[in-house]
């Protein structure tokens, strides 16, 4: 059984100066956590925002304000729901290794499935009868192994997943806020996840609702929770292989049900199988690839280091400023080639990036890129 670890000790103030920070205008998770490593408190990065903007020519920059927050927190908890910062206790561990993990989510339901180990499912909303049957059985015999079962609710493979798990948990991640779920037709599944030890989460506000865009934030959730991602019934245009590219791309290990050449649905899943991905049919594959990585024991908790922090003392002047943006185009370009091709230092760089991204002239993508908007 996993061993509890010990949390970063937040008070409402920080919850509240974390909450601001996230919710400020062009302030992503990557952008948060340079922000710290800079400023070392949110309350002090606040304070910096405007200034930051305004090196890149932005004169003016949405700020989360104080009642924002504080009204946020008050909905979310009458919604019985509760904010949970990266490095607390029951922050999922998995996620906070991922690369640029939400800073703060949004949790309705049990902390316990969130600090276990994970596996993710994922695959067609208009999944066949054969592929709801096999996904309950390979996440039903997943969970009683110990196993917390992740998806994103959505009708289909998702659904499947959460009803075979509702009595070993499950996690069901949203696209919208806390209190929108959706499809409206699971929300019976989702007050039963709750009622029976499992979790709701998300990274967005309160009271959002979500858009075409947001699924996939939704679903590099879902990839970043879990050790191993599985893949039944899938198109080769489909939401669930991105899920399984960013579950690649975090270092997890992603799982794929072949199907029958003649089955759309399948078609995405056989392509995984033949790019690399590990051929299952039965939940003992599942089990016996995870088992090394599961006794490695849960990722440590996040950090601020104090030499990433002072990387960032070296402030770049207007002329590193134009060295950087020449170099930059609209294509996505590698952060650390980015960095070898124009000599300035790392912390000038990154210092760069969060100036360029708060102004709205920079977009960072997948992988350590970036590229201009």
């Amino acid at each position: 059984m996993e061993q509890a670890r010990p949390g970063i000790p937040f008070t409402e103030t920080m919850r509240l100066d974390w909450l601001r920070l996230i919710r400020s205008e062009n302030v992503g998770p990557a952008t948060f956590s340079d922000l710290l490593r800079q400023y070392n408190t949110a309350s002090a990065a606040l304070e910096a925002l405007p200034e930051l903007a305004g090196r890149a020519g932005r004169k003016t920059l949405r700020i989360a304000n104080q009642a924002d927050a504080e009204a946020e927190l008050e909905r979310t908890h009458k919604k019985g729901a509760r904010l949970v910062c990266l490095g607390e206790s029951d922050y999922p561990p998995a996620l906070r290794a991922a690369d640029s993990p939400p800073p703060v989510l949004a949790v309705a339901g049990s902390g316990e499935c969130l600090t276990k180990h994970a596996v993710a499912f994922v695959g067609s909303r208009n999944a066949s009868l054969a592929g709801i049957k096999l996904t309950k059985q390979l996440a039903k015999e997943t969970g009683a192994e110990g196993y917390s079962i992740v998806s994103g609710l959505a009708r289909g493979i998702d659904a499947a997943a959460h009803e075979a798990a509702l009595t070993t948990g499950t996690v069901a991640v949203f696209a919208g806020g806390i209190d929108h779920i959706y499809p409206r037709e699971n929300e019976r599944l989702a007050h039963a996840i709750v009622d029976q030890g499992g979790a709701l989460i998300t990274e967005m506000p309160f009271g959002w609702k979500p858009r075409a865009q947001d699924f996939p934030r939704r679903n590099r959730i879902v990839a970043g929770m879990a050790l191993g991602l599985v893949v039944v019934e899938a198109a080769r245009r489909s939401g669930s292989l991105i899920s399984a590219r960013l579950a690649a791309e975090a270092g997890r290990v992603v799982f794929a049900v072949p199907g029958s050449p003649l089955d759309p649905r399948s078609e995405g899943a056989n392509h995984l199988i033949r790019n690399g991905a590990e051929l299952i049919t039965n939940s003992q594959h599942i089990l016996d690839s995870l088992a090394p990585m599961k006794e490695m024991g849960q990722q440590t908790r996040y950090t601020l280091d104090e030499t990433d922090r002072a990387e960032f003392q070296n402030q770049p002047t207007p002329s590193d400023e134009d060295v950087f943006v020449s170099a930059l185009g609209h294509t996505p370009t590698d952060l650390d080639e980015l960095i070898r091709h124009t000599g300035l230092a790392v912390g000038k760089v990154h210092l760069l990036v969060i100036q360029l991204e708060l102004a709205g002239r920079l977009e960072r993508h997948t992988g350590n890129r970036v590229s201009m908007i």
